[in-house]
Parts: structure tokens; sequence; C-alpha cells
């Protein structure tokens, strides 16, 4: 079995679940160019909680963890199946590090599958969610990451699914497809560590623009899990597509162990709901 990749994807607002964009594009190539896993292990901005979890069920639900967009979206229901004995795999890799089983509880949140309805559009390839602990420090998520780096090894496809930028407080309709001046600092500098020095991510906290690109962590979170598989295993990143929507939203994706895979498509971000966000959309 080759040994996989590994990719951080900017998620960005749920409807590009349901529509066609350079950004839904690249996914798409990706999921297209990259050996079929065994398994895919998703880091997911929304399953943020006071512990470190696996999912352990042998059939994950769609959960639509959003409110306030068109019921087309609600009817997304991406079935693949779980991996239950993955759960152990990850236990032992990643030990002395407590990991929880959850066989009941959570699922597959629109983080995961607003990406993976793109790139495996097929849901014929398990799918595991490892919870990000909220109580944690940077320093753990690296280490984590980096801990799960030999899964790969075994077929075991990981990705965070975030924004590196991710603050709704400032979105702008006047902006569709721009990012505000701190957004572009910040996430430039998120990049050039990506493509030299992965684990210096862990550092952004002190960034000047940190505040405003980061107001609450969970988005960021995943960008670390995946630089620190590039860290642990020396494998290069690239950037798979690069953007930003809506002034306070990076899109940039990135994939580290493969060459990038070649991206068509020349669209926008998915277009907001009509009227302003609505407060806890949790995009």
């Amino acid at each position: 079995m080759p040994v996989m990749p590994a990719a951080f994807f900017g998620h960005g607002n749920p409807m590009n679940a349901i529509e066609k964009n350079r950004y839904t594009e690249a996914w798409r190539a990706f999921g297209a160019a990259v050996p079929r896993p065994r398994a895919i292990l998703v880091i997911s901005a929304h399953w943020y909680v006071q512990a470190t979890a696996v999912t352990a069920m042998p059939r994950p639900r769609t959960i639509h963890d959003f409110f306030g967009f068109p019921r087309e979206l609600f009817e997304v229901d991406y079935r693949p199946p779980g991996l239950p004995q993955l759960y152990e795999e990850i236990a032992d890799v990643v030990h002395p590090t407590w990991v929880g089983a959850d066989l009941d509880s959570w699922g597959i949140d629109h983080g995961a599958w607003s990406v993976l309805t793109h790139a495996f559009p097929d849901a014929d390839i398990p799918v595991v969610q490892l919870s990000i602990n909220a109580l944690k420090p940077f320093d753990y998520h690296l280490q984590l990451g980096a801990a799960l780096a030999p899964l790969r090894e075994d077929g075991v496809l990981v990705i965070g699914s975030g924004n590196v930028v991710h603050n709704l407080g400032g979105v702008s309709r006047a902006l569709p497809d721009a990012g505000f001046d701190w957004a572009q600092r910040f996430d430039q500098e998120a990049k050039q560590m990506m493509l030299t020095d992965p684990t210096g991510v862990g550092r952004l906290d002190g960034h000047r623009d940190y505040d405003l690109a980061v107001p609450t962590p969970e988005h960021f979170l995943p960008l670390l899990y995946v630089a620190g598989v590039a860290g642990a295993t020396g494998a290069p990143a690239e950037v798979l597509v690069d953007g930003y929507a809506y002034g306070s939203l990076s899109m940039t994706a990135y994939t580290v162990g493969m060459e990038a895979p070649a991206v068509a498509g020349a669209g926008f971000a998915a277009p907001l709901p009509e009227g302003p966000p609505p407060d806890g959309a949790n995009i």
C-alpha cells in the first residue's frame, strides 16, 4: 500500500458543499490524484470539545451543524462507512496520549463532508473523525499530528479541515473573493511557514494579526495537525489552492507528501445565503 499524503483544506462557507468553484474543483482534483486510502482520518474544526476522541461507530451519521442555509444543504446525506478498529490503531500510535472512543455521540460534521463530498463523492472509503481538544495548547496539537504520521504508511489519509483565517464577525459581502489586509498578512505568514518550517505555525499566536485572524482557535487548529505530520516526516508541503472569501476567511489548502494536482476552474467562493450571516451559523 502506498504511503498516503496528508492535506489541510480551508472549507469556508458550508454552501461550498453544493457549489462548484475553484476551491471545490481543487478538492475534486486532490481526491482524483491521491492513491485510494484504506481510511480517511479527519480533524475538523467543528468537533471542538473538551476531550480527545475518535469516532468508532460502523455507520457514522451525517451532521448538519449549522442553520440559516437553504434546504438543499440540509438534504446532503454523505454516508461513508466508519472503521471502528481504526480507534485501536490510533490509540496505539499516539500512546501515551489518551484518546477516547466515541461510539454514538458524533459522526461526520460539515467540516468533513463539505470537502469529502467533492474529493470522494462515492462515499465508499471509511471516514473517522478525531476531535480537537479545546483544553490543550498549540504544542499538544502539533505533537499529536506528528504522532499520527505513521498511520500514512498503513493507508490512512490524514485531513485537517478548518480555515487559516476565520473571523465571522468580520465578514463583508462587498468582498466575496478578497481578503482584508490583516487577513492576507496572517495567511501569507502561515504559508511561508508551511512551505519552509511547518511546525513554525505553532508560533503564529504571536503574530500581530492573530487576534483578528483567529478570534477563536477551532478553525486554525486543524492546520497544526497537518503541520505536525509535515514536521515529523520531512515531507514537503505544497499549496493546493489559495484565496480569500468575504474579507475575513482564508481558503488556502495544502498537501503534504504529494505533488499538488493540477487544478482547473476559476470561479469564486460559494455565495452566502441572503441576509446577514446568522449568529451561531458555525461555518
